[in-house]
């Protein structure tokens, strides 16, 4: 799993959001896009990093910075995670992993002693032009706004 560094051009996506809206990464060109990635919509740790996300989109807009979130899950259980907390912001559906795959955030995962493939919690700053500012690879779901937010002021 090649994992993308600062300077590396953001690998392309389209995909659909709990809308059923096709969103791809070409739409935010000439501004700057947070990124994240996250295992399992309407979980504990997706649900505390996808509501501080909400919580400070007011910030991230003032950092001239929109906002999208992936995770495996299809469009109806991305709205339904949406409607239940009022995110606010384009979830999207990678339901194959492959955008997951090309971003190196699919890979080997345990949890109580089982080995399986699944999304490794990251997140990334996107510049206007395109390219990977910053990344971030098993970050926490507390610190990814701080994380991201130490990137776009940086």
């Amino acid at each position: 799993m090649a994992k993308l560094q600062p300077g590396d051009k953001a690998p392309d996506f389209a995909l659909i959001d709990q809308r059923d809206k096709p969103v791809k990464l070409k739409d935010f060109r000439g501004r700057r896009l947070v990124v994240y990635f996250y295992p399992k919509a309407d979980t504990p740790g997706c649900t505390t990093q996808s509501c501080a996300v909400r919580d400070s989109r007011a910030d991230l807009k003032k950092l001239k910075a929109a906002v999208v979130g992936i995770s495996p899950d299809t469009p109806a259980k991305q709205k339904k995670f949406d409607d239940k907390y009022d995110l606010g912001f384009p979830l999207l559906a990678d339901e194959g992993h492959k955008v997951a795959s090309s971003w190196g955030v699919w890979g080997d995962k345990a949890m109580y002693g089982k080995k399986f493939k699944g999304i490794i919690r990251s997140a990334f700053v996107i510049d206007e032009k395109g390219k990977i500012a910053d990344a971030f690879y098993k970050v926490s779901p507390k610190d990814t706004v701080a994380k991201v937010t130490a990137a776009l002021e940086g």
